[in-house]
């Protein structure tokens, strides 16, 4: 146990973002910290898993993530107001957009969906596919999480507001956030933030273009004191021993809970992963707008055909592609049936318990620490 794990009352520096509760649980009851990925929920729905996780995760820590980006097209619009925004930002996606998106659908056979269907999203945020990576939809969300037991507070493409970092402080809570470059460390510790997760360009998600070799010893030297976790192509012992070496008090794990007993992964996608290499992944703009590591598939690569109309900024191509990916879903396209995952992938070769993935983990690294020290010894004898 290193001073992070005393500090958060973990058992095992291991940190797994996640969507599903089941997992963030599993993974806190085991040992490490389950963090959970509000992104997909309203307020009400978060506040809903949360009391769930509260009644399982045995007293045990967990987090939660949030994004809230510091650059996005409802702030470059000044855009505040909850209850307009799906319409207002619906109405910023050029019509040749609504037109490509239909293509690619009727090229793939991709039905409508049924009238009964479609209608159960109207005159809902979430639904209309504007999620939480808005100011005036993530801030919620921040509210809620800040109403429960929570030991962390994280977020992604930028810090939390200072008001919400203070707040988290005042109760006690340890604020962390993703970078993918140096200057963004430095930012996010000026700002009040804990803990740099440092996430190098292998990972699944939003991620930047700075391998994570080389970002973490980076980020570590600049921003120190200041915890620094490891973040992307981990998912074993080695590979956290690495991080460890490299200077990170923890690992930041994300693709390798995709493929877990508990992730509720529906059966197309988990075939997909478990066949699936690193090379089978792209870092494209095509799902959010802003470059993110997932599967390739042709959807992928629509958006890099000439004939495409070329990606929109946050979060207009997410609330685009909302219902078109609700339609695939539904018609079960697997080519078109996608999922954010990082290089790490290719190891994710057969299914596992959270706890089962966090023990073998643990196990890996003690080995991978004991070899590389007897290999490193030297025998001082005459």
């Amino acid at each position: 146990m290193n001073e992070l794990c005393e500090q958060l009352g973990i058992e095992f520096p291991i940190f797994a973002f996640t969507h599903c509760r089941d997992v963030a649980a599993a993974v806190s009851r085991a040992g490490g910290m389950g963090v959970l990925g509000a992104l997909a929920f309203s307020p009400e729905q978060l506040d809903i898993e949360l009391e769930w996780i509260d009644a399982h995760v045995d007293g045990k820590p967990y987090g939660v993530d949030v994004v809230m980006p510091v650059r996005s097209a409802d702030r470059d619009a000044g855009l505040h107001d909850a209850s307009k925004l799906g319409a207002e930002l619906r109405s910023m996606i050029p019509q040749q957009h609504w037109d490509y998106v239909e293509k690619v659908l009727s090229d793939h056979g991709v039905p409508p969906l049924p009238d009964e269907v479609a209608a159960d999203a109207d005159g809902s945020p979430i639904g209309e596919g504007v999620l939480g990576w808005t100011e005036a939809t993530g801030s919620p969300l921040i509210d809620v999480a800040l109403a429960h037991p929570i030991a962390l507070l994280a977020s992604a493409l930028g810090p939390p507001p200072k008001e919400a970092i203070d707040r988290a402080h005042g109760q006690g809570v340890q604020v962390a956030a993703l970078i993918g470059r140096v200057e963004q460390a430095v930012r996010d510790v000026q700002q009040g933030v804990d803990i740099v997760i440092a996430q190098g360009y292998e990972a699944g998600g939003h991620t930047g273009e700075v391998a994570t070799m080389v970002l973490v010893p980076d980020v570590v030297d600049a921003v120190g004191p200041v915890p620094v976790l490891a973040a992307g192509g981990i998912g074993s012992g080695r590979q956290m021993a690495a991080g460890m070496a490299l200077g990170a008090q923890g690992v930041w794990t994300g693709s390798i809970w995709l493929t877990t007993a508990e992730s509720g992964t529906s059966e197309i996608v988990m075939d997909k992963l478990l066949r699936a290499r690193s090379t089978d992944t792209v870092r494209s703009r095509a799902l959010t707008g802003k470059p993110a590591r997932q599967l390739r598939t042709a959807w992928t690569e629509a958006w890099e055909a000439p004939e495409s109309p070329g990606t929109l900024p946050m979060p207009l191509q997410f609330i685009l592609n909302a219902e078109a990916m609700r339609r695939v879903a539904r018609s079960g396209n697997e080519a078109l049936t996608g999922m954010p995952v990082g290089q790490i992938v290719s190891r994710m070769d057969r299914v596992r318990s959270c706890r089962d993935v966090i023990f073998e983990m643990v196990e890996e690294y003690i080995d991978t620490v004991q070899r590389m020290g007897r290999a490193t010894s030297v025998d001082a004898t005459p």
